[in-house]
């Protein structure tokens, strides 16, 4: 089988690989579609800290079990499943209070161990998720970035009422405006970006208000609108003092990033507010109410699909998600139909 393996960083190949076997509690998948985040160019850069080297690359794929493990049902055998990366020990104290994504013995597919950037590829059964005839083969890899919003939401709860601020209009702040919109019904999102072709975009997925934050601030954009919900979906260390200074009193600000510079704030400015924090890594068992928002038609993955390309192009695909951020939003990998 054909496997996209980083086999340190900055060397990126395409190698063939004997076909895998399940364990106990696995299947095998045969992948269809796959699709590129920004993890996986930080894997190939070696950017990314928890990466270990060679390694498959990949978080977000779609394909069809044809092995099982022992110990799995045989009826499983032929589904279409969405995978979700996130595999946890199922005993610590994390796992036990329904935080399986910050487990003490955390592995993320496609980082900690191999991912599915491959032809195929073997994972625990729980983390198959059955994906029903309603969603496209060619847009089920994009379960796994709508589960991001669909976590940081779970903990900032967003209501009707809510003025909500999105700082980024890339892949993962776009999930969030969707999400806010069409699932959560919240009557104001205003998104903030430094590219108009990505706040055209945003509009586009749902965003009410755009703002071009590369020269003017954003406190004289707003002219006093005090967000009462702001989520960072552009991961830079200097946005949180930023946004608890425009947000209002009693907001929610959530965040995405991974940053290990420090962010400067004051405990003052915080609490003068009583403002809630809240930090979201990956997802804690969210992929079955994204596949239902999905079979519902309440969001809509295809806004951001830019390309298409094979797996024969993945460095192609890479480079192009990486440099042209004005014209690539969500690129997705053909890899076996």
């Amino acid at each position: 089988m054909k496997s996209v393996v980083i086999r340190e960083p900055g060397v990126l190949t395409i190698e063939s690989r004997p076909l895998p076997e399940p364990m106990a509690g696995e299947v095998r998948i045969k992948v269809q579609y796959a699709s590129i985040c920004g993890s996986d160019v930080h894997i190939w850069h070696g950017y990314n800290p928890f990466a270990r080297y060679p390694r498959v690359i990949g978080h977000e794929f779609f394909g069809v079990i044809d092995m099982l493990g022992a110990g799995i049902d045989s009826k499983r055998l032929g589904d279409k499943v969405s995978v979700d990366p996130v595999v946890s020990c199922g005993h610590c104290y994390p796992c036990s209070v329904g935080r399986p994504n910050v487990c003490t013995e955390l592995q993320v597919i496609g980082v900690h161990r191999d991912g599915g950037f491959s032809e195929y590829v073997c994972v625990p059964a729980v983390n198959a998720y059955s994906i029903p005839e309603s969603i496209p083969d060619k847009l089920a890899s994009l379960v796994e970035p709508f589960t991001i919003a669909a976590n940081i939401c779970a903990f900032v709860k967003p209501m009707h009422q809510d003025v909500a601020l999105i700082y980024g209009a890339g892949p993962i702040g776009l999930t969030v405006i969707q999400v806010l919109k069409k699932v959560y019904g919240v009557s104001q999102v205003i998104v903030a970006d430094r590219l108009t072709e990505r706040l055209a975009i945003a509009r586009d997925n749902g965003a009410d208000v755009m703002l071009d934050n590369s020269e003017i601030l954003l406190a004289d954009q707003l002219r006093g609108i005090r967000p009462t919900l702001i989520i960072d979906a552009a991961c830079h260390p200097s946005i949180l003092a930023e946004a608890i200074g425009l947000a209002s009193p009693a907001a929610r600000i959530g965040l995405l990033g991974f940053s290990g510079e420090p962010s400067i704030i004051t405990q003052q400015s915080i609490t003068s507010k009583e403002i809630s924090l809240f930090t979201s890594r990956l997802n804690s068992h969210r992929f079955p109410t994204v596949i239902d928002w999905l079979d519902r038609g309440l969001i809509e993955p295809e806004k951001l699909v830019t390309h298409y390309l094979p797996l024969s192009q993945v460095e192609k695909a890479m480079t192009i998600f990486e440099n042209d951020p004005r014209g690539c939003c969500k690129v997705i990998l053909s890899i076996g139909q």
